[in-house]
């Protein structure tokens, strides 16, 4: 695998590095509490995961109306897109509590959604990550299908009119990753990242499978055994579901990266700034006053806090965004906050835009 070097000849940039840890580290300390989830993320979690098990339990177990069942897969897909954002986004970066078995438990949640942890902790923990807006490293950037979400890909005519149809797409992530996941562990483990997580292909290409069949047979299976419904309609509802969760995910990561302000960087072997400031420099957080979404999306619009803490539980972040903001402001480096949801959502419709013609 290709990789990249973060060097700085700056001391400013180092001093920010070395103040800002020790600023954050210090909060904690002085209050005296854990980097880990509290007891408002344990009732968080409980909530989350309801809002996707109890309306398949409801559809499963009463007679409805088919409009009726529409709705509640609907609300299966909120549901879904709050317990990865809110509970196995923390888990599977270790941050959700100190023992790693409950880690490993709640980052299992990503097996509702019929995908695969071992390709989510490659795909985000280890390229986004580290390689954040790299070309070429950052598969969260890299080319979808008709979709340009980086200024160092190739144009073409169709990426004149993403701005419209892209929101579409954004729909199909999850379907995507649920098919895709095979080949993707493939080309993982040709780049020697499989083997960097100590894992071995033949093993974890038979527990996806499995897990993949269990979940098929669950989600799809269990309505066409216990319910009246017709096979196409269990599949509309299906569909319904994992559209709704894909683009609620999809928003809500391109919100943080692709958008005015976050610089995208073409690959070269050394990258002329701290790690630290890189981060800064290619991510955007967004509607920091907004109680309820930070709830629901499990403070990532507190993007920059998470990129540089990512150890950090999430219920944490929206009191570490001050000290992150002065302390980026004390050494002159650019803090990209989007006042509101709407104001990053327009940002990014912009980035699309612009991304389509030049």
């Amino acid at each position: 695998m290709q990789n990249v070097k973060f060097t700085s000849s700056s001391k400013l940039e180092k001093e920010f590095a070395i103040t800002l840890r020790k600023n954050v580290n210090n909060y904690f300390k002085e209050n005296q509490i854990s980097m880990a989830a509290n007891a408002t993320m344990v009732i968080k979690t409980i909530i989350l995961i309801s809002i996707y098990v109890v309306p398949f339990i409801l559809i499963l177990t009463i007679p409805m109306s088919l409009w009726f069942a529409f709705i509640l897969t609907i609300v299966m897909g909120i549901g879904i897109a709050g317990v990865g954002m809110g509970v196995m986004h923390d888990a599977c970066h270790g941050a959700y509590s100190k023992k790693p078995w409950v880690n490993n438990l709640l980052s299992g949640t990503i097996y509702l959604l019929g995908s695969n942890m071992l390709n989510w902790k490659i795909q985000h923990n280890v390229l986004h990550h580290t390689f954040t807006n790299i070309s070429g490293l950052d598969e969260d950037i890299d080319e979808k299908g008709p979709i340009r979400l980086s200024f160092n890909t190739p144009l073409k005519k169709i990426h004149k009119f993403q701005f419209i149809y892209a929101f579409f797409f954004y729909g199909l992530m999850t379907l995507s990753m649920l098919v895709n996941d095979f080949t993707r562990l493939f080309g993982y483990n040709r780049k020697g990242l499989v083997k960097h997580m100590n894992k071995k292909l033949t093993g974890e290409y038979i527990k996806m499978a499995i897990r993949k069949v269990v979940y098929l047979f669950v989600i799809i299976g269990l309505p066409l055994w216990l319910t009246d419904f017709k096979f196409y309609q269990i599949a509309i509802g299906f569909f319904a579901m994992h559209w709704v969760a894909s683009i609620i995910l999809s928003l809500v990561f391109q919100m943080a990266h692709v958008v005015e302000g976050a610089d995208q960087i073409e690959f070269e072997p050394t990258v002329n700034s701290d790690w630290h400031v890189h981060q800064l420099k290619t991510t955007s957080d967004f509607a920091h006053n907004n109680k309820l979404l930070s709830w629901y999306v499990g403070g990532l619009n507190f993007q920059i806090e998470h990129h540089l803490f990512p150890n950090i539980c999430h219920v944490h972040y929206n009191k570490i965004a001050p000290i992150v903001e002065k302390t980026a402001k004390e050494f002159g480096v650019e803090y990209n906050l989007k006042p509101t949801f709407f104001n990053a959502l327009y940002s990014h419709f912009l980035t699309l835009k612009a991304l389509g013609t030049h």
